[in-house]
């Protein structure tokens, strides 16, 4: 698939990355020659310099026989406009921008062919703050990924002294939680998935994934480790985009507080929120977080622009008594510099924007794609098509169905329905298909496995 990536930030690099490595032709478009020429050196991709919506550029680029057409430059507006000339000049088939202001989501009728032509916009802010109202709501998680609208959700989770399962086999957790629909996908040990059967047991350390009904997650947490008290108390500090769309989502069930060092940008807020505390200060100030009781809060959440005060204000508000300290981090190298320290979660939006941008470029009818583990596993649901005769997945039992090694099938949704399903269930036509692979290298098996034949359209 010819693809052309506009903006040469960490997005569009590792978007450029992953696609290269599975085949796709690529051609990465920046302003920053330096930026571009790094990429070239360890990449298999052409390069375009210039600005990402000039015409002469999305020439060069090959817009005019590229399938797809991704815009994740640092400026909206250029990503938009790179969009419309894309269409207007060169009818590129799929353009699909990132777009961080909310602002421009205010009316709905904005995007489509009859206005701004763009076919798929992705917003990091509004998945990073679902993320988030994920964690809150299912006390113990450390990563929940949302199916099928919903409905059904993958969860990491790591086992702990407390919980009734830890030392049993995954049979024991069925036969604990009998017709619940509960399937462990993996157990990550020592960061290694290890082979999956009925017999395997859960240790302390591991990380474990499972899918199941949204409704059963917090009890399937509780199988895994000690039950934990629901949140009340939610710090945010950072009061832009992100911290604000979330303390929109949680203020009416929590009791929510919003650090921001800007006093204008605190008055906005105030104006906008209707049940929570607006604080002017700096998120990094000892003095603050102790004159507001942080030992008090449950959570505290660092979402501002900046790295570095996102670890600091997680590490200096864990210390003084917050019960759970989440950061967000864009820099890959801290990630792995905060691994093991007091931080619970980080959560980076890079990853965020590349899986929602790769639910449009995979292969088959892939409807929804989460990308785990800093991009090295994946969870997707996609759409089974097709009868027996022309389909590998349709009219055979799970246990028929041949996955590479490292994926299994999580959950069916039929309809309206989560099924609880077992080895004999059969995949029928239309049916919602959850899978996490835990190698990416078997993605391209993947998409082969949910290919119809020609013949069948």
């Amino acid at each position: 698939m010819k693809i052309i990536i506009l903006g040469a930030s960490q997005v569009g690099g590792s978007l450029a990355e992953i696609l290269a490595s599975e085949g796709h032709d690529v051609t990465l478009v920046d302003i920053n020659d330096a930026k571009l020429n790094e990429f070239q050196d360890r990449l298999d991709i052409r390069i375009v310099q210039g600005h990402c919506a000039y015409p002469r550029v999305l020439s060069e680029a090959g817009a005019d026989s590229a399938e797809i057409l991704i815009a994740v430059s640092s400026v909206d507006e250029v990503n938009m406009v790179a969009c419309q000339v894309a269409h207007s000049l060169y009818r590129t088939p799929t353009k699909i921008a990132r777009i961080r202001s909310p602002e421009y989501f205010v009316r709905e009728d904005l995007f489509g062919k009859e206005n701004l032509p763009i076919d798929v916009f992705i917003s990091p802010e509004g998945r990073v703050a679902q993320s988030i109202q994920n964690l809150i709501t299912h006390p113990g998680s450390l990563e929940v990924f949302d199916f099928s609208q919903g409905r059904v959700k993958l969860v990491g989770v790591k086992p702990y002294y407390g919980g009734p399962l830890l030392g049993k086999s995954i049979k024991m957790l069925h036969d604990y939680l009998p017709g619940m629909g509960v399937r462990i996908v993996a157990i990550f040990r020592d960061d290694k998935a290890i082979p999956l059967s009925l017999n395997t047991e859960i240790e302390l350390g591991d990380k474990v994934y499972f899918v199941t009904a949204s409704e059963n997650v917090d009890v399937v947490i509780s199988a895994l480790r000690r039950v934990e008290e629901p949140y009340k108390h939610l710090m945010i500090a950072g009061g832009g985009n992100i911290g604000m769309r979330l303390a929109t989502m949680m203020e009416s069930e929590y009791h929510v507080k919003v650090i921001e060092r800007s006093h204008q940008r605190c008055q906005f807020i105030a104006n906008e929120l209707t049940n929570s505390v607006v604080l002017c200060g700096d998120v990094c100030d000892k003095e603050l977080l102790i004159n507001e009781n942080i030992e008090y809060h449950d959570v505290f959440c660092a979402v501002t622009n900046d790295d570095e005060d996102n670890i600091i204000s997680c590490l200096q508000a864990k210390r003084l008594g917050a019960r759970q300290v989440i950061a967000l981090i864009t820099k890959t190298a801290y990630i792995d510099l905060i691994e093991g320290s007091p931080i619970n979660i980080t959560l980076s939006p890079q990853q965020s924007t590349i899986a929602s941008i790769l639910t449009h470029v995979r292969q088959g009818d892939i409807v929804r794609v989460h990308s785990l583990r800093r991009g090295a596993s994946e969870a997707l649901e996609a759409v089974a098509h097709g009868d027996y005769k022309n389909s590998k997945l349709v009219g055979r039992t799970l246990e028929e169905v041949k996955l590479p090694p490292g994926a299994y099938i999580g959950g069916i949704v039929r309809g309206e329905e989560v099924l609880v399903i077992d080895s004999n269930t059969v995949i029928e036509c239309e049916d919602h298909v959850i899978l996490f692979v835990a190698e990416k290298k078997s993605i391209h098996d993947i998409e082969r496995l949910f290919q119809v034949s020609p013949g069948f359209f």
